[in-house]
């Protein structure tokens, strides 16, 4: 979380060595101030994107005020009056960001504990628990552990992945793509599943958070999330 937030503050100081004051329109006399102009979009959007995908309480225009004080040599504040108040917010983030996951696990445990009276529903020793949609052929596939020049098979599978609200977060179903990979190249949620699957099958796949991405949050995934993934074997080792 520490990281995420000097990230942050370490993009707010690069942003505003490139920022522009607003009546000062660039010209682009050439490929290196166009690039330079390019940087710094890229820079706005991916930095104010972050800003809204973590809800950060910040107030865009007095922060872009502070940088464009900071470029044209007009900030009267010293290091020390700022530090104060970046601890300040940078703990208060933390915090809540350790509300936020603990919220989550809580919700996730629970969710496991009211799927697991449904008869249909089957659970392995490490917690993930699933249910059979469609049988296949009964061909499975495997890590191939232990046996010696072998590797993991590869698998090519439909998905659809959801949060326990039943919000969607990707599907290769969606796209219309089916994707491949190698066993042991996903989480390992997915890694005890498929070997669970034959090819041709489809089943509902329910995983815990420490078998998904644990802590951390990926990509609309909230950090400490159970995860649902409706999941179609398609083809054991495609050529």
């Amino acid at each position: 979380m520490k990281k995420v937030f000097t990230m942050i503050v370490a993009t707010v100081v690069m942003f505003g060595a490139l920022a522009q004051n607003k009546e000062d329109k660039p010209v682009l006399k050439d490929y290196f101030d166009s690039a330079s102009y390019a940087i710094g979009r890229d820079i706005f959007y991916g930095m104010t994107r972050q800003w809204d995908s973590q809800q950060l309480p910040i107030n865009k225009q007095i922060a872009f005020r502070a940088m464009m004080d900071c470029l044209n040599g007009n900030d009267t504040w010293t290091d020390q009056m700022a530090m104060p108040l970046l601890q300040r917010f940078q703990q208060a983030f933390e915090e809540r960001q350790r509300g936020e996951l603990q919220k989550n696990i809580d919700a996730g445990a629970k969710y496991m504990e009211e799927i697991a009276n449904n008869k249909s529903v089957y659970s392995t020793q490490s917690g993930l628990k699933y249910k059979i949609v469609k049988k296949g052929n009964g061909k499975k596939p495997s890590l191939h552990k232990g046996e010696k020049g072998k590797t993991p098979d590869k698998v090519k599978v439909h998905y659809t992945g959801k949060l326990i609200d039943g919000k969607i977060f990707d599907s290769s179903i969606q796209r219309g793509n089916p994707i491949t990979f190698q066993l042991d190249q996903v989480i390992p949620g997915w890694t005890e599943g498929l070997q669970l699957m034959d090819e041709g099958s489809t089943y509902m796949l329910y995983i815990p958070y420490n078998l998904a991405y644990g802590e951390h949050a990926q990509g609309d995934i909230p950090a400490g999330s159970t995860l649902v993934f409706e999941v179609q074997l398609l083809e054991i080792n495609p050529k």
